[in-house]
């Protein structure tokens, strides 16, 4: 018998479809579109324009980036180097957040696209804090990838944020879930929803009240996906609990495969199918996100077989395209 374990991930720049065909599948409900990164090629990404943006060209919820400042203040922005994106220079936990709010987060948007900002006009790094406020009522995605935060010191931040909303938005726990590529983040936030529970059961509230939702980790992710596609085992939970899964609908791999006299090593390219799908939902509560959507094709897969949202670069792009599929 066979185990997967995905090693070395690798950007695939052509993809293939899986034999079994989900074109027979009766038509679903359209995904939800989410904007990655606040939508990355219509406007500077992670920040309040590109936000405003996304929700004014029809997207339903939004994906953001999150790292931690200086003074532990979870802030939006994604590479490791502020000079990737922006005029500064350093890593964003070099700076406050008051003083990444003064960073250009335009200047390579701008470069990129010859745009010539108005004469004062300014848009900064804003906090995740700020975010919320601004947008009282939006589904957020909350994606970690602070290279150098110390997963307590995150997980605690964002709890402090997430369980007290302000009057005039809706609840922040409610609306909105946290995804990493690092297992040690989501782990940190595990440990504080149990010491939460603990807490609510002493005093008589809910037990799973001011809970932080997570995504289950990618790795445990794609190597149920591996596992499915490649040696058609289906070993997920069927106690129909919450559960949140995110990864690209198509991704190429190397797969280690595990016999008893030694392994064995090959390229593979992951993609969902139907199999895979039926067996995800097995879970009558599971709930699917396709990374990279980002062409009419993939966005009509993602539909057919039934996700439940698809991230995309462009709303203004996709504003079209679900329209044209409707």
């Amino acid at each position: 018998m066979r185990n997967y374990i995905m090693a070395t991930l690798l950007l695939s720049a052509s993809f293939v479809t899986n034999a079994n065909s989900a074109s027979s599948m009766a038509p679903q409900q359209a995904p939800q579109i989410i904007a990655h990164r606040g939508g990355t090629a219509d406007a500077p990404e992670n920040t309040i324009p590109a936000i405003k943006k996304a929700l004014a060209n029809g997207a339903d919820a939004i994906w953001i980036t999150l790292q931690l400042s200086k003074d532990n203040i979870p802030v939006l922005y994604r590479p490791v180097y502020l000079n990737e994106l922006t005029d500064k220079s350093g890593k964003v936990s070099d700076y406050t957040a008051q003083q990444l709010a003064q960073v250009d987060a335009s200047f390579n948007y701008n470069k990129k696209h010859n745009i010539q900002p108005k004469s004062g006009s300014h848009i900064g790094i804003p906090t995740l804090d700020e975010v919320l406020k601004t947008f009282p009522t939006t589904t957020f995605y909350l994606d970690i990838k602070s290279p150098d935060a110390d997963p307590e010191k995150f997980a605690k931040a964002l709890q402090t944020i997430l369980k007290t909303t302000p009057k005039g938005e809706d609840n922040r726990l409610a609306r909105t879930r946290v995804y990493s590529t690092e297992d040690r983040y989501l782990d940190a936030l595990g440990v504080l929803n149990k010491k939460q529970k603990k807490q609510n059961v002493l005093n008589g509230k809910n037990e799973a009240a001011d809970e932080i939702q997570r995504f289950e980790s990618r790795a445990f992710t794609r190597t149920q996906l591996a596992n499915i596609t490649m040696d058609h085992k289906c070993n997920l939970p069927t106690d129909n609990e919450e559960r949140w899964y995110g990864l690209e609908l198509h991704r190429k791999v190397e797969v280690v495969e595990k016999y008893t006299s030694g392994e064995g090593r090959s390229n593979a390219i992951l993609s969902w199918d139907k199999e895979a799908v039926d067996c995800f939902r097995k879970n009558a509560n599971a709930h699917i996100i396709f990374f990279g959507i980002n062409t009419p094709e993939d966005y009509q897969k993602a539909k057919e077989l039934g996700a439940n949202g698809v991230m995309v670069d462009s709303p203004a792009m996709f504003k079209k395209i679900v329209h044209g599929n409707k």
